[in-house]
């Protein structure tokens, strides 16, 4: 059996082991290889797989790295890498490395994936998002992506909400949003004053009459609501939103009547 031959049995037994979660046969095999000088970019990475999942990510990261300097377009191993470096607490490393992964394998959900957990572990929501959507993209039949999309959404909404509280502590946009939190948590008072003092500071802003007109309906003050909903309709005439909800107001006035 000629040599070539033998290598590649022998390199089918190493992949085979490290498959079958048999690390220390299979960082056995792999060890000797580089000992009868085979330093293949494979070698190494494989060496990185086996330290990555024994949780030892320094020791990955290195083998990785050896792997990247004998085949520096390898994506698998700009991958990892990333990884090892988010484990470890290196992000901006890590963004490094995953970027080029998500370059090197545009169409691999998992980078994407790992770049946007770097972005997140950064609070750097935005790019998060990108990447989350990008993903979806690629796998939209998989739930578990869409679900951290809209995560990453929720997240993106706070820090931007954060963002406005820290600029300008009494914005229209900060009170707006407070009111939808509090009408969707069911506290329709807290909701109420919220929206007014989005409205007192600034009176021109749709939809802030039409969401306290919305409120109102839902308690049944209709007088309060065709109130709101006129203002709404001073405001931007042509809202359907508006003129459909002056129409279920005066419709729910007319059923309540005696």
């Amino acid at each position: 059996m000629s040599n070539i031959w033998v290598e590649l049995i022998r390199s089918a037994a190493r992949v085979e082991a490290l498959k079958s979660g048999d690390l220390v046969t299979a960082e056995k095999i792999f060890s000797a290889a580089l000992q009868r000088g085979i330093k293949h970019p494979l070698v190494y990475h494989n060496l990185g797989v086996i330290a990555q999942q024994r949780g030892e990510h320094l020791k990955a990261a290195a083998r990785f790295r050896q792997a990247l300097a004998l085949q520096p377009n390898y994506g698998p191993s700009r991958l990892l890498l990333g990884s090892s470096l988010l484990a470890l607490g290196k992000k901006a490393e890590a963004v490094r490395e995953l970027k080029r992964a998500v370059t090197l394998m545009p169409d691999q959900p998992q980078a994407h994936l790992q770049l946007a957990k770097v972005y997140e572990a950064s609070d750097n929501w935005m790019p998060a998002v990108q990447e989350l959507q990008k993903l979806v993209q690629l796998a939209p039949q998989e739930p578990e992506y869409s679900y951290q999309l809209g995560k990453a959404w929720t997240k993106l909404s706070g820090w931007s909400y954060y963002q406005i509280s820290q600029l300008n502590p009494d914005s229209a946009r900060l009170q707006q949003a407070l009111g939808q939190e509090y009408v969707v948590q069911e506290k329709y008072d807290l909701a109420i004053a919220a929206y007014q003092r989005a409205a007192r500071s600034d009176p021109k802003l749709p939809e802030i009459h039409l969401a306290l007109a919305l409120i109102y309906l839902e308690l049944k003050r209709f007088d309060e609501a065709s109130a709101e909903i006129n203002l709404e309709l001073k405001l931007v005439p042509e809202s359907k939103a508006a003129a459909e909800t002056k129409a279920k107001i005066a419709a729910a006035k007319a059923a309540s009547s005696p």
